[in-house]
């Protein structure tokens, strides 16, 4: 059984550079998803989205127990992909929001004061939308090509993400074809910090971000940490 409650009050971290990991299954290869989900909270994500949108409520249910349980004990944030209530149930910190249909200020009155919404965005107009409606940070994409993304018009670029974060003082994430060496040009646009898929799933990615916080560069250089 879950706890019904969040692992703590999920007030956004200060700290930045801040790293989120969006999960699907469907592209791990050699590891379990629980596995993949233990290896970034070990590594020190900040959040993990959890993002199977082909389960059904009791396999998304389960899952996002599994990870609230995994994270326990860590300052990782877990959500879940366009649903409360399961997010709820299962004591997760929040949800996270598509560009399209569900609306922040649809959920909002009915949620307790500590629980996370954030929201997808790719242009200007759902950014001024969401931060009327009070989310509490955007995933701006896709900043870079990438296969997932291919049926979706042109990367929006590192000059778009730097104009989002200039004009709005939510956090934002630049989310899309992020790799180990474009996080620091990620970061200089100002983002809060990276969201990504492959980044926290792909073997070789992964390894390169070990190597990355051994070596401490500024990208993990935090004044407070885990």
């Amino acid at each position: 059984m879950c706890t019904t409650r969040a692992l703590q009050k999920a007030s956004f971290p200060d700290r930045r550079p801040l790293f989120y990991y969006i999960t699907n299954r469907r592209q791990l290869t050699g590891i379990s998803l629980a596995a993949c989900i233990r290896r970034a909270l070990e590594w020190g994500v900040d959040f993990i989205q959890i993002r199977e949108k082909d389960l059904d409520d009791h396999d998304l249910y389960d899952l996002t127990c599994r990870a609230v349980s995994l994270a326990r004990g860590t300052k990782c944030r877990i959500l879940v992909n366009g649903r409360a209530d399961i997010a709820l149930a299962a004591g997760a910190h929040g949800v996270h929001l598509p560009s399209v249909g569900l609306q922040v200020s649809a959920i909002r009155p009915w949620l307790p004061a500590d629980f996370l919404i954030g929201v997808s965005v790719h242009t200007k107009d759902e950014v001024r939308r969401a931060r009327l409606q009070r989310a509490d940070y955007l995933l701006l994409g896709h900043i870079f090509p990438t296969e997932s993304k291919s049926g979706y018009g042109p990367p929006l670029g590192l000059d778009y993400l730097r104009a989002i974060c200039s004009s709005v003082s939510l956090p934002v994430f630049g989310l899309g074809g992020i790799r180990p060496e474009s996080l620091d040009a990620v970061l200089e646009t100002g983002a809060a910090g990276v969201a990504a898929i492959g980044l926290f799933q792909r073997k070789a990615d992964f390894a390169k971000l070990k190597k990355l916080r051994i070596q401490n560069l500024k990208i993990r250089n935090r004044n407070s940490g885990f």
